[in-house]
């Protein structure tokens, strides 16, 4: 029988975060080169709608962990679920979407089973028979392939961006409902209130449009020329360190290495100019347009459309357009 591929999807307040669709597009990836089966897992309660959406994926099998401890989410419950249930399905890899949730409980996890975790992979490769992870070092400046030395089930976060959620291969799979065998050990942690972010944060790995801007905006008081862009487009401002360094717009806005990784569907950079710090988090967008004076910026070798010239120029010009086409409906 091939091994298994389990893909640890997440879910907050019955929605599902868009990411577990890149990780299970990473797993259908690695299962076409290696021949192993996908199946997918989903801890909560109540889950039936979000489950139904994952089984119209192509994969083996959809499992929905169900115990009213894990309805809210505390690292104790899910470590100690999440187990059980990899001690009685024995898969040979365990990918999770490498998100903040992720972060706290997978190496909680990994140190309870005796396992060996990679984390925040942008890749893999299967070469003689072996599993690689891609991982960047020093702020992206170099790429590691790194291998498990350790017994399985292997574990490894992906991380946002590195695969298109919307590439992910369409199917119909089998839904099981699988107990969790109660009590669950008391948590150390008693959850509280979901935490609500400042009005200005921003999640945008979770944004379909991003405008983004760099040096070439030169002053904060341009921001309004890609604030103007952005809305038009319905999406969310972003930027490289530069411009956050400067305060001109918030830390949370930040994409790169030292901020966050993006994958919208369209992401538009305006006088970026490409350094790989920056590239490194929005090189898994759908859609990547730049509009840069210099024809020699590295942003144009990632680019889908480039455009040569003066943003002040252009952008306004393709705000007032894209206007006119919403406009007429």
């Amino acid at each position: 029988m091939p091994d298994t591929i389990l893909v640890v999807a997440e879910q907050r307040e019955g929605k599902l975060n868009r990411v577990s669709f890149e990780t299970i597009a990473a797993a259908q990836s690695i299962a076409h080169e290696t021949g192993w089966i996908v199946e997918v897992v989903l801890p909560g309660h109540e889950l039936s709608a979000a489950a139904a959406e994952l089984a119209t994926k192509a994969v083996k099998k959809v499992y929905l962990l169900e115990s009213p401890s894990l309805e809210t989410y505390t690292y104790d419950a899910y470590v100690q679920a999440m187990g059980q249930f990899l001690k009685e399905k024995q898969p040979k890899l365990v990918l999770f979407p490498h998100t903040y949730q992720v972060r706290d409980f997978a190496p909680r996890l990994a140190l309870a089973l005796d396992r060996t975790l990679i984390s925040d992979s942008t890749g893999f490769k299967f070469e003689s028979g072996r599993l690689l992870f891609t991982r960047q070092m020093f702020q992206g400046k170099f790429a590691a392939d790194v291998s498990f030395a350790g017994e399985e089930p292997w574990l490894a976060t992906i991380q946002n961006g590195a695969f298109r959620g919307d590439q992910v291969e369409p199917g119909s799979a089998p839904l099981e409902t699988m107990t969790v065998a109660e009590p669950l050990a008391s948590s150390r942690v008693v959850p509280h209130e979901v935490f609500q972010e400042a009005k200005q944060a921003v999640d945008l790995g979770q944004a379909e449009v991003i405008v983004a801007v760099g040096r070439g905006i030169r002053e904060q008081k341009n921001l309004a020329i890609a604030e103007a862009l952005a809305d038009a487009l319905g999406g969310d401002m972003a930027a490289s360190r530069p411009i956050c360094d400067n305060g001109w717009l918030p830390l949370d806005r930040q994409i790169g290495s030292s901020g966050q990784t993006v994958a919208p569907k369209l992401y538009i950079a305006l006088g970026i100019s490409g350094a790989i710090q920056h590239i490194v988090g929005m090189k898994g967008s759908g859609t990547i347009v730049a509009i840069n004076k210099d024809a020699e910026a590295p942003i144009f070798e990632i680019a889908d459309v480039g455009v040569v010239g003066n943003l002040f120029d252009i952008v306004p010009a393709l705000t007032e357009e894209i206007k006119k086409v919403k406009a007429a409906g």
